[in-house]
């Protein structure tokens, strides 16, 4: 074949460049005729506004966007004002995350946690910057409804929630772990009262709530030893669990009754070797999370008259009052945080396992519809 003469490729150039020229246009309108991807929607007050403290990037901000190892969870606020040591997880066996209360790591933030008592009501104090297309904001509220604040305006804005409810995206609360193999009989602590009470010495006389309002019909026909929760130094740390372990039986006596609200005044008994004696949600509710004969509820018995009757006879028959025990050789019981800043240190942890475990969220299309109900 006889080779191209420059005259002729001079003489084709133009359509040559006329073709190439038409193929890059199409290329271009079929590059952006995609979709773009699907996100987590952006807080309803966020379009348009701009918090400068939470967009400098900072020499933390650039480390973490470099090549993050773990996944950035930030705990926007510090629940109640208190602050505990992130190293606390590790106790849980929990380092699967990078938690920070450091705003400046917002951007690159794979989950912000807020805890919705310090919510403004006008919403001021949360994130102003829209929110990245994969970050999660987790909802976090322990308190029971009756004591949970509506704050009008955040009702479709979280797309996790943390609480102590079992169908919460995040279950925080202390659960049994079952044992490898069937351990030995359980080696009681040394006992010397038989029932024992945490309340509010003040309120014992004059509190219209159900659980004083019953201490007051048991203490006719059985002793109650009261530790005040106001003024005991000894219900701190290690000394809370050493004072209970002393008692046979614990009046775990719940502020509030709503389904799954059982809190640390049931763990800490059942961790410390005591019965605990419930007031709270129906038996059944205990009995998703805790062996039935772990615990004694007062819906057991007609009247307080009964249950003190019942009392009195186990703290003379050891064998029967053992029976109470046997569910340990099965099962480990931890013992929860108990200094005061540490109280909502194991919901956090356990936001941070999740964070690391799983992709999966949920836009709450109305967060008061599920929890007020």
């Amino acid at each position: 074949m006889a080779p191209i003469s420059m005259t002729s490729f001079l003489r084709n150039l133009p359509k040559v460049t006329i073709v190439l020229a038409g193929v890059t246009v199409l290329f271009l309108m079929y590059f952006r005729s995609f979709p773009s991807p699907r996100c987590h929607p952006s807080p309803k007050w966020a379009t348009g506004h701009t918090n400068k403290s939470l967009v400098e990037t900072s020499p933390s901000t650039i480390a973490a966007t470099k090549k993050p190892n773990k996944p950035i969870v930030l705990l926007w606020f510090w629940p109640d004002d208190k602050q505990f040591d992130f190293q606390l997880c590790k106790d849980l066996n929990i380092n699967s995350c990078q938690l920070t209360d450091d705003r400046s790591l917002y951007s690159v933030a794979k989950a912000v946690v807020i805890f919705h008592k310090a919510i403004k009501d006008d919403l001021s104090n949360l994130p102003t910057t829209p929110r990245p297309k994969f970050q999660r904001w987790i909802w976090f509220n322990m308190d029971p409804p009756t004591n949970t604040r509506k704050i009008p305006g955040i009702e479709s804005v979280f797309n996790l929630t943390l609480n102590y409810r079992r169908d919460a995206d995040i279950s925080a609360r202390w659960q049994l772990t079952s044992k490898k193999q069937i351990d030995k009989e359980y080696e009681l602590p040394e006992k010397d009262l038989l029932v024992c009470w945490i309340a509010n010495a003040s309120y014992l006389n004059t509190s219209t709530e159900a659980s004083y309002s019953y201490y007051r019909e048991l203490a006719k026909h059985i002793k109650v030893n009261i530790f005040d929760s106001f003024s005991a130094k000894n219900l701190k740390g290690e000394n809370y669990f050493l004072t209970i372990s002393k008692c046979k039986f614990f009046l775990s006596f719940e502020d509030s009754v709503h389904p799954d609200y059982i809190t640390e005044t049931f763990n800490g008994p059942l961790s410390a070797g005591t019965v605990p004696i419930a007031l709270g949600p129906p038996r059944k509710n205990y009995e998703t999370y805790f062996p039935s004969t772990s615990f004694i509820h007062i819906n057991d018995f007609p009247d307080a008259f009964a249950l003190a009757e019942y009392l009195l006879k186990m703290d003379e028959d050891n064998a029967a009052y053992m029976e109470y025990f046997q569910w340990r050789r099965f099962y480990n019981v931890r013992r929860h945080f108990n200094e005061e800043n540490q109280e909502f240190a194991h919901a956090v942890c356990q936001a941070c396992r999740h964070i690391a475990l799983t992709k999966e969220f949920r836009v709450v299309r109305d967060l008061y519809k599920w929890y007020l109900i």
